[in-house]
């Protein structure tokens, strides 16, 4: 049997009160919780999640509740990231990706008519970034429309958005990248003009705002994700957030199975006629409980990761203010190095939530960005590039049918010359220090 259970087992739990468990337990399991990172001997991650005694307990107390599936802690955080965001509604999932394929599919529920988007329908969207984001409308049979991302903010250009539309479009879904929002008064104005849907990826950039306003509360529908890589973490996880109320409804069918039925697990019978209503060509009366409206998915978390998710989100704030400081420090430090990189710009009206630091190397730089990371990562720090790059670069993608607007210059550019350094929480000046020391001695 694993150690940690043998010492959870060895535990009178009867005769300890709340704060000598959490004391027991903190000595207890300290070192699984949050590794020192020592500049120069530790590998210093693009990423990673930051969690305390608190998180473990909660998630101890979802356990001995021993419900395991979605729960109360479920539902109480769905009622706090709404609360947080100022969204109307928001539904757990089990990852960000969920989160992107359940936000477009409930577009396409038949339950929206003449709005509904359909196999053959134009999504807008960006090339730069991660395949979840065009994912589900390729899956569905829709046509991507791929539109260039602006340097040095790496969101799309809104300038040749309208380039994009055509009588077939029907949304527009972005990411706003590394936590830096794209211009959403733009893109609103268009989607408003010509009647599209808009889904914000807001899976990097939670607590981010644009004029003020919280990201992932602009678009009909936007998703978030609790990967350890993420603003707060729950393992696996993510939501999507709901702020047109008649998608609401629709959301929860294609997460739980597809059915109409909007009952919680454990309940039978929320709108009282179970058993007296008529559906398609099925019987009369045919049990609601597995009558169902669309061909969905099974999604849904489990209540340990929603206690977790739960208490993360207590800490949201700090999490996001730190991630701000670090990209300051940073930007600060590579200002010396400007005759060859591209330094991060925030979108005006901004206040971003950074997921990470870009660096675009300069075409006139003789620094090559493959062994310039090369380099970084044997000097024990992390490093990425944005994602796919040029998702039709792809070995994925190659046969896809899909129309862009111009050569995608910037995104290609993107795809050889960036990448990005970690501004998450767990690092501090000190890791700082040390990379652009080592940057200092990198022989160009």
């Amino acid at each position: 049997m694993e150690k940690n259970i043998e010492i959870l087992k060895g535990i009178e739990f009867d005769n300890l009160n709340d704060e000598g468990l959490k004391q027991l337990l903190v000595h207890k399991f300290a070192k699984n919780i949050n590794k020192e990172i020592v500049p120069g001997e530790s590998y210093i991650p693009v990423s990673g999640k930051v969690i305390d005694e608190d998180d473990v307990l909660w998630g101890i107390e979802s356990m001995m509740d021993a419900w395991l599936t979605a729960g109360r802690f479920s539902n109480k955080l769905e009622r706090e990231l709404a609360r947080y965001f100022g969204s109307r509604f928001s539904l757990l999932v089990n990852s960000g990706s969920s989160a992107n394929l359940v936000a477009f599919y409930a577009l396409t529920s038949p339950k929206l008519k003449e709005r509904a988007i359909k196999p053959g329908d134009e999504i807008i969207t960006v090339a730069a970034g991660f395949p979840t984001t065009i994912n589900p409308m390729i899956q569905f049979g829709c046509i991507p429309v791929f539109v260039d991302v602006d340097i040095p903010t790496y969101n799309i250009n809104v300038e040749d958005i309208e380039k994009a539309i055509s009588p077939k479009t029907k949304a527009i879904m972005l990411a706003h990248a590394l936590g830096n929002p794209f211009n959403l008064r733009e893109v609103m104005a268009i989607a408003k003009k010509y009647n599209l849907w808009v889904i914000e990826d807001d899976c990097d950039s939670l607590g981010a705002t644009y004029e003020g306003k919280k990201t992932g509360t602009f678009g009909d529908l936007a998703t978030l994700s609790f990967y350890p890589a993420h603003h707060i973490t729950m393992g696996e996880g993510g939501a999507v957030l709901i702020n047109n109320a008649s998608l609401k409804k629709v959301a929860e069918s294609f997460r739980d199975w597809g059915r109409d039925c909007w009952c919680a697990p454990g309940k039978d019978n929320t709108c009282g006629e179970r058993y007296c209503q008529q559906l398609g060509e099925l019987p009369d009366g045919y049990d609601h409980k597995y009558t169902y409206s669309h061909m969905g998915f099974n999604l849904k978390v489990t209540d340990m990761q929603a206690a977790v998710g739960l208490s993360q989100l207590t800490k949201a704030d700090h999490f996001v203010a730190r991630r701000k400081e670090n990209h300051a420090m940073l930007l600060g430090m590579f200002k010396e190095f400007e005759e060859h990189f591209i330094l991060p710009v925030a979108t005006e009206n901004s206040d971003p939530s950074w997921f990470g630091f870009m660096l675009t190397i300069r075409e006139n730089s003789p620094i090559n960005r493959n062994k310039f990371v090369e380099y970084l990562e044997n000097n024990k720090i992390g490093t990425r590039l944005f994602f796919a790059g040029n998702m039709l670069r792809q070995p994925a993608y190659s046969t896809i049918n899909y129309r862009k607007i111009g050569d995608l210059e910037n995104t290609d550019l993107v795809m050889n010359n960036s990448f990005w350094l970690g501004v998450w929480p767990g690092l501090e000046k000190k890791h700082y220090d040390y990379i652009i020391e080592v940057v200092r001695n990198y022989k160009i």
